[in-house]
């Protein structure tokens, strides 16, 4: 059987340039209604036991091109344990190579979680009599918006991830908080539940999720722009979320993203907002400070310049949310890449690294909180 390579699942996303001798050369396609694109997620049948060369010919043309370099694409033989393998960027191509055992293999940009398994994820959240399970609301194709939330006290924390539908590591955080929280025997969950009302939001990008999109929701929208002044029509799942908020109000929220080209872990807060309130500059101090004790892979040095965001910053998340509710605001970065401080040869920057950065923010959620 020659080699065939599709991408018609969920969250997939590769267009067949053309079948070579050793391989194929393969695009990126563009995101619903928008101009990014670095997101790719495809299955190749009928290469068990070839030397497969991939190029990704557009990848020079990609939204974060520089951050090819020093990457190396996630494989996987059954879409459950997914390692690294040899790449290289050159002359504006992405070169995969890879010696596949099995007949199916698949390539991703960074390990996929798909809606599938975000939907058993909710589920099985709404079979703990501790968590809430809502619909908050519904996005530009009609999906649903879950929330969950759990804890008795009167402090407001929200947690919030997968704006950017491509950067599914926060998918993979917010498994490993959410089992942290749930942990009858875990003392600092247990804090945690007894000062605040702690709500997840897992997926806000829930079309861009479904359509394998870098950035944009199904219109072409960058949600983490939208904060400000969300339009109904076009943003309604930043819309949903806010309206909730305000029902709540928000003390602490801790949005999760994804960097492509950044191989640290980092935060970007409110304290860069010339706005912001001494309280708002210690809270995120207070953070920092405990995830540095708590993970080794969370680090200061190295991150986004206080001029991050440029005109559009007043309508991201971190500086929004802090301005409208008076509590403190952040955005965690992952690395597509590995991490420089937790290297792992093998898998590197996954999503057992990502699990255990949402665990392990929980510390430095708890240190705000009672700081």
């Amino acid at each position: 059987m020659g080699l065939v390579i599709d991408c018609a699942f969920d969250g997939g996303n590769i267009e067949l340039a053309e079948l070579t001798a050793g391989g194929a050369d393969l695009t990126i396609r563009k995101d619903s209604n928008g101009s990014w694109f670095q997101w790719f997620y495809f299955r190749v049948r009928g290469g068990a036991g070839r030397d497969l060369t991939l190029r990704i010919v557009n990848a020079g043309q990609s939204a974060y091109h520089e951050g090819w370099r020093g990457y190396r694409a996630c494989v996987s033989a059954d879409r459950e344990t997914w390692r690294r393998t040899d790449t290289a960027y050159a002359d504006g191509i992405l070169e995969i190579r890879h010696h596949p055992e099995t007949d199916e293999v698949w390539f991703a940009f960074f390990a996929p979680y798909d809606l599938s398994r975000h939907m058993r994820l909710v589920e099985r959240a709404g079979g703990n009599r501790a968590v809430a399970v809502r619909t908050i609301g519904r996005s530009v194709d009609g999906r649903d918006i879950a929330s969950l939330s759990l804890g008795d006290g009167p402090l407001q924390v929200w947690l919030i991830g997968r704006q950017h539908s491509g950067e599914t590591m926060a998918s993979w955080w917010m498994e490993g908080a959410l089992e942290r929280l749930l942990d009858e025997g875990d003392p600092v969950a247990a804090r945690l539940r007894k000062i605040a009302r702690i709500h997840l939001v897992p997926i806000v990008n829930v079309d861009g999720a479904a359509r394998g999109n870098l950035r944009g929701n199904a219109v072409g929208i960058d949600l983490n722009r939208q904060w400000h002044a969300p339009d109904l029509a076009n943003a309604p799942e930043v819309a949903a979320v806010l309206a909730a908020m305000d029902d709540t109000g928000v003390d602490l929220c801790l949005d999760v993203h994804g960097d492509e080209t950044i191989p640290h872990v980092f935060v970007d807060g409110c304290d860069a907002d010339p706005l912001a309130t001494p309280a708002q500059i210690a809270g995120v101090e207070s953070f920092k400070t405990a995830l540095m004790k708590a993970n080794s892979a969370f680090q200061v040095a190295v991150g986004y310049p206080v001029t991050y965001g440029g005109d559009a910053a007043p309508g991201m998340c971190n500086r929004a949310v802090a301005r409208r509710f008076g509590g403190i605001g952040m955005t965690l970065e992952m690395p597509f890449k590995n991490s420089e401080e937790a290297p792992d040869p093998i898998e590197g920057w996954s999503p057992k690294a990502s699990a255990r950065m949402g665990r392990d923010c929980l510390d430095a959620v708890l240190a705000v909180l009672e700081g």
